[in-house]
């Protein structure tokens, strides 16, 4: 249990290789602790539950790198929302996904769209992964779980997120929703960007 805390809330370090067959995903991944390396379960579901699209997508309030609170309902009114939910904080196909965000920053901004990333990693991790990888968006603590588990997303077996993109409009309303079968996929800047362009 002392293992898989450290590795979920970014207290160590974590590296995952995913495989899925028959609808099982074949994780091969070692957290350090501080005290020593522990084993992650060899297996687990991959299958996810989404809310379903055209419903208000669920309200939270989470602890920013920055340590401000910010809660998924000040935006309604001002500004479409990207929520990218990723599992760690220092792990290849995240960094890639987090500094992509960065790179394309103008074109979401000019959509009129603010980039969320969320994990369960400690705010104080993500601090540290920002600062590292010098990434513009804003990365959220959820290491309550409670915003995982309300999209969905919570592989319970590791207690972390999986890698999931949810587009929610300026009323609130969950438009697009998306979760990867393996934690090594991600989507594209520019699919996002095609499903940001439909909402007209």
């Amino acid at each position: 249990v002392a293992g898989l805390w450290s590795v979920s809330c970014g207290l160590g370090s974590a590296l995952c290789a995913m495989s899925v067959r028959n609808g099982v995903s074949k994780c091969d991944a070692f957290a350090g602790t501080g005290t020593g390396m522990a084993r992650l379960p060899s297996t687990m579901p991959v299958a996810v539950s989404l809310p379903p699209v055209g419903s208000l997508a669920p309200d939270f309030t989470l602890l920013s790198d920055a340590r401000k609170e910010v809660t998924l309902s000040s935006f309604r009114g001002k500004k479409n929302v990207v929520l990218a939910f990723f599992p760690w904080a220092f792990t290849s196909t995240c960094t890639a996904e987090l500094c992509d965000f960065g790179t394309d920053y103008s074109q979401f901004a000019s959509a009129d769209t603010v980039v969320l990333g969320i994990s369960c990693d400690s705010f104080y991790a993500l601090r540290e992964f920002k600062a590292k990888e010098r990434m513009t968006i804003d990365l959220l603590s959820d290491v309550k779980r409670e915003a995982s588990r309300a999209y969905g997303v919570l592989i319970e077996e590791i207690f972390v997120s999986a890698r999931a993109y949810f587009l929610i409009d300026k009323e609130g309303v969950l438009r697009w929703a998306f979760a990867e079968a393996e934690l090594g996929h991600k989507r594209s800047n520019a699919e996002l960007l095609a499903e940001l362009a439909k909402l007209g």
